[in-house]
């Protein structure tokens, strides 16, 4: 098989889910998407060096999640822009007071993600936003499995000491 077809099979079927990924870390659809090609382009470079039978999403997360911790330390955390709110995150037609009571809780929300440690808000997105189980959590941020349970575990404890209102509604967190 072409490993250029492959290639390009992979950047299909994973384009997605990685630009998703991205979005949430960085919080800005430009910076997603110009990470995601910068991802894209790392992966190319390394893909045929890739073992045979390697978990490959979990291989593109692992890149992802350089990419975009680079980035945010050349921003810098302070300039993490809250310009791009989701849409669908809120009610249709809310109020305008409850829209922007839900910006300023998303807002906090996404800074208190932001502020945890790296590997603890990388683990958590990949978990509760993108669904990855904690083998390819565990794959993506090179450690064990149980290593990547304690920092989604970790994440959560902190988000939950920061917005205690959530306690019984982690849907929200």
């Amino acid at each position: 098989m072409d490993p250029t077809l492959d290639f390009e099979r992979l950047v299909e079927n994973h384009s997605e889910e990685i630009f998703a990924y991205l979005w949430r870390l960085l919080y800005n659809v430009s910076d997603a998407e110009d990470d995601l090609q910068e991802t894209f382009l790392r992966a190319f470079r390394a893909y045929l060096r890739l073992k045979a039978g390697s978990n490959h999403r979990a291989w593109l997360y692992k890149i992802a999640t350089n990419v975009a911790y680079t980035h945010l330390k050349q921003r810098g955390r302070s300039e993490i822009r809250l310009d791009d709110l989701d849409p669908r995150s809120l009610p249709t037609q809310p109020s305008i007071a409850l829209q922007v009571e839900q910006n300023e809780l998303l807002s906090a929300v996404w800074r208190a993600v932001q502020a945890l440690p790296e590997k603890q808000s990388a683990a958590f997105v990949m978990r509760k936003y993108q669904g990855l189980s904690y083998t390819e959590i565990a794959d993506a941020l090179q450690c064990n499995r149980d290593t990547a349970r304690a920092h989604v575990y970790q994440a959560l404890k902190k988000l939950l000491l920061q917005f205690p209102e959530f306690k019984y509604e982690r849907n929200l967190i």
